[in-house]
């Protein structure tokens, strides 16, 4: 993502822009896929201005089946989504399985309501029975690209489940202890998984055989990219390596990092996660951080990532809501004001299973606990997120759409204000990130607006507490 830092004063421009340019990986491969001349990463075009959806299966439909989460293909089209983010799909372990409420986790009895860990991999190549079968996801991901979204897979490469059948077959593969024992992940007590030897991967075949089976996914299933999870565990040069091969199979691949390394978007990552900033927004709806934080992460973001990054925004997932808690929970009155910045300010907005109802619970990572639609409540709410995103050039992914300027207004500390333009499109973005009435002061760029987004504005101008508007430029 190119980040601009600049503040708009009296018609002066002050710019701070960070130029990275994409440097040539280093690692040995024979393949070369969609950057063949230079062997540069080239983002899928139809990427551009793509939007990206968290499919938690077990959760997303009472079956908790793809056959079942097949029938809502057609809804999430029609809420914008481009890209369907899968959780992991593949057959869970059964040895160490994790189970207990959410902040109370435990290893399960035999016999337990525990389903195990998505996180947990058994096999790499199959599809998890209560899922269904890969004939099943198979048609799904056909169902889906009849329709026009593209499909990517949850990938766990750092770890495995102790009775995955690498540990049989392939146990050099594992990072063993004194003993020649598995063991869970370095700095960690999940015993429901072990440890993979990324240092050796190349001499003990971890390389080839990580990479095969991610090529499995592409030839059999034809999906378009993975979601890597913990993908800073996992050498750089692996990552370079799989994105060359995987391109030849399929040039235009998708590759997001659930991870925040700059070095990520050199050739193997199109996408990565802009956690820092996430952490920020919490913290600021809980009162311990003002408006001004944001400033000082617009900076530092630019000084770190190449412009054409894709840096991805989001309000909650999988692990957020799970974890720490829904939206309700975490942001509380503020949760709109955070979505809005987290599919604006930055690139790709995600919405995750549930979002569009107004999600307001934690859901249960080990046991079946269904998400409660109702009459998706918020569907609207995403769907004008999603349409501007793919309407407004200027709100387009990395490169292909405008960087943010600071709008300079009179309570900084309370409002955080930017334009981002391109061609001829441009939007602007006006959030109270307080919990006090502000009146909205700001000097907004030349040229006609109109508001295409708006909560909690009087007629006087006066935003209420986590109150916001979106204004683009008036067809000329």
């Amino acid at each position: 993502m190119r980040l601009i830092v600049a503040i708009v004063v009296s018609g002066l421009i002050l710019i701070s822009l960070s130029c990275g340019a994409v440097t040539q990986a280093n690692t040995p491969s024979e393949r070369v896929g969609s950057g063949d001349a230079e062997d540069v990463l080239v983002h899928p075009v139809w990427s551009k201005n793509a939007t990206i959806y968290e499919v938690n299966l077990r959760q997303h439909t009472a079956e908790g089946t793809l056959n079942a989460f097949q029938n809502d293909l057609p809804r999430l089209k029609a809420l914008g989504v481009d890209i369907l983010w899968l959780m992991p799909v593949f057959p869970i372990g059964e040895v160490n399985r994790m189970g207990g409420e959410n902040k109370s986790c435990y290893l399960a009895e035999l016999g337990s309501s525990s389903l195990g860990s998505p996180y947990s991999i058994k096999d790499y190549t199959d599809i998890n029975p209560d899922l269904g079968t890969l004939a099943d996801f198979v048609e799904m991901v056909d169902e889906a690209h009849l329709l026009g979204m593209k499909v990517i897979l949850d990938w766990v490469a750092n770890h495995s489940a102790f009775d995955c059948e690498w540990t049989e077959t392939h146990r050099g593969f594992y990072l063993l202890d004194n003993s020649g024992n598995l063991q869970p992940p370095t700095g960690t007590d999940l015993w429901d998984v072990t440890q993979l030897d990324w240092e050796n991967g190349v001499q003990n075949g971890l390389y080839n055989g990580m990479a095969n089976a991610m090529e499995f996914w592409v030839t059999e299933a034809d999906i378009d990219g993975f979601r890597c999870d913990h993908a800073e565990k996992i050498p750089v040069a692996f990552w370079d390596i799989a994105r060359r091969r995987l391109e030849a199979l399929k040039p235009e691949i998708f590759m997001l990092a659930a991870a925040d390394v700059p070095a990520h978007h050199n050739r193997a990552f199109d996408m990565s996660y802009a956690e820092h900033y996430h952490h920020l927004t919490n913290e600021i709806a809980q009162g311990r951080e003002d408006a001004s934080v944001l400033r000082e992460y617009l900076t530092e973001e630019a000084k770190k990532f190449q412009t054409d990054a894709y840096r991805m925004g989001f309000a909650t997932n999988h692990d957020e809501n799970s974890w720490n808690g829904p939206i309700s929970e975490r942001y509380g009155e503020a949760g709109d004001a955070m979505v809005i910045l987290s599919g604006m300010l930055l690139d790709m907005p995600l919405i995750y299973s549930g979002q569009e109802s107004g999600l307001d619970k934690r859901l249960r990572f080990y046991e079946k606990d269904t998400v409660e639609w109702g009459e998706y409540a918020k569907a609207d709410f995403y769907r004008s997120i999603n349409v501007l995103h793919h309407e407004e050039q200027a709100l387009w992914n990395g490169d292909y759409g405008g960087a943010p300027e600071l709008l300079a207004c009179k309570s900084p500390e309370k409002i955080f204000a930017f334009t981002k333009r391109k061609e001829q499109s441009q939007v602007v973005v006006a959030v109270n990130l307080s919990a006090d009435s502000v009146p909205l002061s700001m000097n907004m760029p030349e040229g006609e607006f109109v508001a295409v987004m708006r909560k909690n504005i009087d007629a006087n101008g006066v935003v209420s507490p986590w109150g916001y508007i979106v204004l683009k430029k008036a067809d000329e």
